[in-house]
């Protein structure tokens, strides 16, 4: 069974999720989505999900937040510069 799901994203381009027999949630290794930050936090926390935003000092001058999927999975949130 291949599985799996395809994203269209507006203005072109695709993501592309797969799954595995063995699946255990990355909480390290991550996808990140260049977004309005704030308003994607507030829809994120408005939906009942935790919304951890990250040390700036990390990354100086760029906002960023992360959240986990329904199966545990990281993802990350940039805002655009």
């Amino acid at each position: 069974m291949r599985g799996g799901c395809w994203f269209e994203v507006p203005g072109g381009g695709e993501v592309h999720v797969s799954i595995e027999d063995d699946f255990r949630p990355a909480r390290k290794a991550h996808p990140a989505f260049v977004v309005d930050a704030d308003r994607v936090a507030a829809a994120v926390a408005a939906a009942g999900h935790q919304v951890v935003w990250a040390d700036p000092a990390e990354i100086p001058g760029r906002r960023r937040f992360h959240t986990f999927d329904g199966a545990g999975n990281r993802v990350e949130f940039l805002a655009d510069a």
